[in-house]
C-alpha cells in the first residue's frame, strides 16, 4: 500500500463520500490504496478548529520603553502593533513579540459580525450538511453579492485599544458616499464575473432576475456545453430576492430547478466559500487604509483585485467544502472557523 505526500482533491472528496456511506478509516485506506494514518489525519484535521496559540518566549524591552508603548497605545486607538512601536522609535521587535507585549495592556477590538444561531438554525445546518455529503462540489457554482464602499465596510478597521478605552467612532461622509454592489460566482477553479449592479438599482425579485439574465446567463452560462449545464448545481443564499416564488420560477424556466438548485440553510455565510473570496478582494482594495474618491475607482479596484486571484486559490476554496461539511456536523450545526 503506497504512501504519498498529500491527498488530492479527488481523494478527499471520496473520503467524505465513503464516510457518509458508513465506511471506517481502515476500509477507506484500502479502497484508496493510501496509508491508514494519512486517512485518519485528514479526518481528524477536518473536524478540528484552529489550534491553540502557543506562547513563545518574548524579547525583553526596558521599563522605559514599556511605558512609552502604553502611552502610544492610549493615543493611537485601532493602530497596528507596528505603528505603535514605530511611534516610540522601538525597532527590531518581531510582530509576535509586539503583540505579546501589547496583550498585557490592550486588546484587539472588532465588531461581532455573525448573529447567534438558535436551535432551529443548527438543526437545518446539520440537515444541509448530511444532504450534500455525497455531492461533487466541483460541479457547484457558489454565488453571492458584495457591497464595497469608498472607505471600506463598517467594522473593517481594527487595531489595538488600551484597556479601559473605547474604540473611536469612524468618520462618516456627509456627501459623495454610497457603494457598489458586486455579484460573482466560483466553480471548481474558475471565477465567474465579477459583475456590477447598476448604481441606484435595488435588487428585488424582478431586478435580480433581469440582472442575472444580462450578466451571468448571457455572458457566461450560454457559452457552456450542454453536458456542463446538465451537471451544474446553482447555489445562492436565502436573500428575499433569491428565495421568492418569482425568482424560483424564473430559474426553473432556465433549467435550474429541483436538484440543480441547491437548498441553503439560514445564517450560513461561513459555509459559502465565495465569502473567503470577498475577504481576499477586500483585503487587497482596502490595504494600508486605502480610500476612494468615486464609485468607478473602487469598482476598477475590485476588477483588478479579482483578476489577480488565480485558479489555484479558487480551487482551494471550492475544495474546502468537504471539510466544512464535516466541521459543521462535528460542531452540531454551530459556526465553523474563527
Amino acid at each position: 500500500m503506497g504512501q504519498k505526500k498529500d491527498l488530492t482533491g479527488s481523494e478527499k472528496s471520496k473520503i467524505v463520500r465513503y464516510l457518509a456511506e458508513g465506511c471506517g478509516s481502515l476500509k477507506i485506506a484500502k479502497l484508496l490504496k493510501r496509508d491508514h494514518q494519512t486517512i485518519k489525519r485528514f479526518i481528524q484535521n477536518s473536524q478540528q478548529g484552529r489550534k491553540k496559540r502557543v506562547e513563545k518566549p518574548r524579547r525583553k524591552i526596558t521599563a522605559h520603553e514599556l511605558r512609552k508603548v502604553k502611552r502610544a497605545a492610549a493615543k493611537m486607538p485601532l493602530a497596528t502593533s507596528l505603528a505603535i512601536f514605530q511611534s516610540c522609535n522601538i525597532t527590531g521587535v518581531p510582530k509576535s513579540t509586539r503583540c505579546a507585549i501589547l496583550r498585557d495592556m490592550a486588546k484587539v477590538r472588532k465588531a461581532e459580525r455573525r448573529p447567534p444561531l438558535n436551535k432551529t438554525h443548527k438543526l437545518k445546518r446539520q440537515d444541509w450538511a448530511k444532504k450534500y455529503l455525497k455531492t461533487d462540489f466541483s460541479k457547484v457554482l457558489w454565488t453571492d453579492e458584495m457591497r464595497v464602499s469608498l472607505d471600506g465596510p463598517d467594522g473593517w478597521a481594527r487595531g489595538w485599544i488600551g484597556k479601559g478605552q473605547r474604540a473611536p467612532v469612524p468618520l462618516r461622509r456627509q456627501q459623495g458616499g454610497g457603494g457598489v454592489l458586486v455579484w460573482a460566482g466560483i466553480i471548481k477553479d474558475e471565477l465567474v464575473g465579477p459583475f456590477r449592479v447598476e448604481d441606484g438599482v435595488k435588487l428585488n425579485s424582478q431586478s435580480c432576475c433581469q440582472f442575472l439574465e444580462d450578466t451571468f446567463f448571457k455572458q457566461w452560462y450560454r457559452k457552456k456545453s450542454a453536458s456542463f449545464k446538465k451537471n451544474m448545481i446553482f447555489m445562492q443564499d436565502n436573500a428575499p430576492s433569491h428565495a421568492s416564488k418569482y425568482s424560483t420560477a424564473w430559474l426553473a424556466r432556465k433549467g435550474i430547478k429541483e436538484e440543480k438548485l441547491m437548498t441553503w440553510p439560514p445564517c450560513s455565510p461561513d459555509l459559502n466559500p465565495i465569502e473567503n473570496l470577498w475577504s481576499i478582494i477586500k483585503c487587497e482594495i482596502y490595504k494600508e487604509g486605502k480610500q476612494y474618491t468615486s464609485l468607478n475607482s473602487v469598482w476598477e479596484a475590485v476588477v483588478a483585485a479579482a483578476r489577480n486571484v488565480d485558479g489555484e486559490q479558487i480551487k482551494t476554496l471550492t475544495e474546502s467544502m468537504d471539510g466544512r461539511l464535516l466541521s459543521v456536523l462535528a460542531k452540531k450545526g454551530g459556526y465553523i472557523g474563527g
